[in-house]
This record gives C-alpha cells, structure tokens and sequence, in this order.
C-alpha cells in the first residue's frame, strides 16, 4: 500500500490525481475511492494500492488518513 496526497481534483469529471511520498504521480478515478469522492480536498493524504494500466500509473482502493 502506498501513501500520498492528493494533488489536483477534478470534481465534474469524477476524476484527480495524487503524489505519492516519493514523488510519482497517480491517477484516480470516483470509482477507485473507499468512501465519499465528493469529500476529498487537495492536499489530504490518502493511502492507495498501485495498479496497472496501459495509460500510465493508476491509483486503486483509494482512502482517506486520518
């Protein structure tokens, strides 16, 4: 499991990307989070698990810390 925060939402799209502590970028999707989309905010830190895709670096199981 990989920790992070979150860098940009995009709110009407259902979609945003994390930093993970050591520097990669990470795209999520609504899908992909464990609770509330709609209650995350830029900045939190998330723990989530890496998983592939053919598009680049994903984020799954996405949650909140804290």
């Amino acid at each position: 499991m990989a920790t992070g925060s979150i860098k940009r939402l995009v709110r009407d799209r259902g979609f945003g990307f994390i930093r993970d502590d050591g520097g990669q970028e990470w795209f999520f999707h609504r899908s992909s989070v464990q609770g509330n989309f709609d209650q995350l905010n830029e900045g939190q830190r998330v723990s989530f698990d890496e998983e592939p895709s053919a598009k680049g670096p994903r984020a799954g199981n996405v949650r909140s810390e804290g």
